[in-house]
């Protein structure tokens, strides 16, 4: 009976791809055919040969320093506004405001950075400052989640030794509460930066500044000598950026 239900299982997943592929008019076939081949062949070679001019490189540069100026002020930005939200969604503030915070914590995370940088772009214009205002949105909403659990987790008795002997909320949180969360939050913080990093070399396909919109004129206006270069320039961020991290957090979190 088991080896029947397995078949029947099987043959409903084949089902679904044989109508999946009928309904979508997918032809794999003509994705390996000579022509498609050869095609793919001659923009292989030319997207190989990057631009490595004087002026191209100069414009990567500038492109390079927009992508990470937009990530590491999303970041801190971000983490600014979760550690806010982070307070009352962890309780500390009453149940109206735990329940206030969370919502807005859920909303700020439910929208994807794209959909905040087109919002963005909307508002502030084309250009580096929608894409990091997309990104701190966007990160502030899951920072906050995060800190808020790191909150809940965090021992109480030291903040509440400092408030019974006379200190005040804020006294007890920066010295009960937060020399114990700190680690936690700058591990979060720096994984979080290193997602940014990712994202804002995207966020330039929707007129967000940066690496991306570079690409993205690249591309658009089949240039793929310039495009490559660019692809590289985002590659040799991403692993610099993934190395101070890693390096950051080595030598200040896990001590």
């Amino acid at each position: 009976m088991k080896r029947l239900g397995n078949l029947a299982l099987l043959l409903a997943l084949g089902l679904g791809i044989w109508a999946s592929f009928a309904y979508l008019g997918l032809q794999l076939g003509s994705l390996f055919s000579e022509q498609s081949l050869t095609q793919m062949s001659r923009y292989a070679v030319r997207f190989l040969q990057p631009d490595l001019s004087s002026t191209h490189l100069q414009a990567i540069a500038r492109g390079t320093l927009e992508t990470l100026a937009m990530s590491a002020l999303g970041t801190l930005l971000a983490a600014l506004l979760g550690l806010l939200l982070a307070l009352p969604a962890a309780g500390r503030c009453g149940g109206l405001a735990e329940a206030l915070a969370r919502l807005l914590l859920n909303a700020l995370r439910a929208i994807p950075e794209l959909v905040w940088a087109a919002l963005m772009v909307l508002a502030a214009g084309l250009g580096p400052n929608a894409g990091t205002l997309a990104l701190a949105l966007h990160t502030a909403g899951v920072l906050g989640r995060l800190f808020a659990e790191a909150l809940e987790n965090t021992p109480a008795a030291p903040a509440e030794a400092i408030r019974l002997q006379g200190g005040g909320q804020l006294a007890a949180f920066c010295y009960g509460t937060l020399p114990n969360l700190w680690p936690q939050l700058l591990a979060y913080t720096l994984y979080r930066w290193e997602n940014n990093i990712r994202m804002a070399s995207v966020l330039g396909f929707v007129g967000a500044g940066g690496l991306g919109q570079m690409l993205y004129v690249s591309l658009s206006l089949f240039q793929e000598a310039q495009a490559s270069t660019v692809i590289l320039a985002m590659l040799a961020l991403v692993l610099a950026v993934d190395a101070l991290s890693s390096w950051s957090r080595q030598r200040w979190v896990r001590q």
